[in-house]
């Protein structure tokens, strides 16, 4: 296959945990032929439909100068998308106009007869924090609002709560306000910007000191063993950029009911991959953008998690 990944700059990859250079290595293993875009290389005329200037590249092996890219004048690098087999979109939120608009030229490039994974119009319809509330189910007490007053009595009923951003990414923007109530005012004010901005509240969850469990789901099934992030030196936030431990575990019964029950629905509506954030039993979020950890995963289980998406993704091609 010709793949096009749609992400953020190559020279911005850590390679030793970046879970879309994974993808790629076992891609090139299998022989299929790489490139490679950012959002802001897309673009669409009415002539010529949606293009790209790709990187034509190629991994080295070596840690540092980790790919080769083909020496190409500008007209060569400008590619139809519609001319690739398979276009994997993995830019890192935040999911913001810019990403919105990206979804909206990739659904253009569908209609001229593109595979796009996961699909625009999936990643557009499920907001990574607000995904989960079609799944009441499995989710701890959840307020999503801009009213001040409804965060304030959502604390007086739960006493020890997380507040969030809508928005954001790797643990950014996350505070816990405890029983006293310290700051809550102030910590509502930078989050709704004086009602302007929403937010999602929740009851903070004690089993986070065992983990914020990163649960892949591949072509509507779990990967085996999760990553637990754990959080370091009085973090509330597990995330790995929050300098959370990483510890791969398998999955609990719980985890495997919460990952089958909601794989199989995300999947039929063109998510071939998605990450489920986990604490405890309950689900906090679910990752629709670039889910992460493939790499963790892989080292610490022994388990393939690149080899198993990209499997998905050539049984995805085989579909129409």
């Amino acid at each position: 296959m010709n793949l096009l990944f749609v992400a953020d700059p190559l020279e911005s990859f850590k390679t030793y945990k970046d879970s879309t250079f994974a993808m790629m290595r076992e891609a090139q293993r299998r022989g299929h032929t790489l490139a490679a875009c950012e959002p802001r290389h897309l673009s669409w005329q009415v002539t010529t439909g949606v293009q790209a200037h790709v990187r034509r590249i190629r991994l080295t092996g070596h840690e540092e100068h980790w790919f080769h890219e083909a020496p190409l004048a500008p007209a060569q690098r400008l590619a139809a998308l519609r001319d690739f087999d398979a276009i994997v979109m993995r830019k890192d939120p935040p999911f913001d106009s810019e990403f919105f608009y990206a979804t909206h030229l990739l659904e253009q490039a569908e209609r001229e007869g593109a595979r796009v994974f996961n699909k625009p119009r999936a990643l557009r319809d499920h907001p990574e924090k607000l995904a989960i509330l079609e799944f009441p189910q499995f989710t701890t007490p959840t307020l999503v609002t801009r009213e001040a007053q409804a965060v304030r009595d959502f604390h007086a009923q739960h006493r020890d709560i997380i507040l969030k951003p809508l928005d954001g990414m790797g643990g950014m923007g996350i505070f816990r306000v405890k029983d006293e109530g310290l700051n809550l005012g102030a910590i509502i004010e930078t989050l709704n910007r004086d009602g302007a901005q929403t937010l999602m509240v929740q009851k903070f969850l004690p089993a986070i000191a065992q983990g914020d469990k990163r649960i892949l789901v591949i072509g509507g099934k779990p990967v085996p063993y999760a990553l637990a992030r754990i959080p370091q030196g009085g973090e509330v936030r597990g995330n790995l950029a929050a300098g959370g431990k990483g510890v791969a575990q398998a999955l609990s019964p719980r985890d495997r009911e919460i990952a089958e029950a909601i794989g199989p629905v995300l999947a039929a509506r063109g998510m071939l991959l998605i990450g489920l954030d986990v604490i405890g039993d309950c689900l906090t979020e679910i990752n629709v953008t670039s889910p992460t950890c493939f790499q963790e995963i892989t080292d610490q289980a022994g388990f393939d998690v690149a080899a198993m998406f990209v499997d998905a993704l050539e049984a995805a091609m085989t579909v129409r």
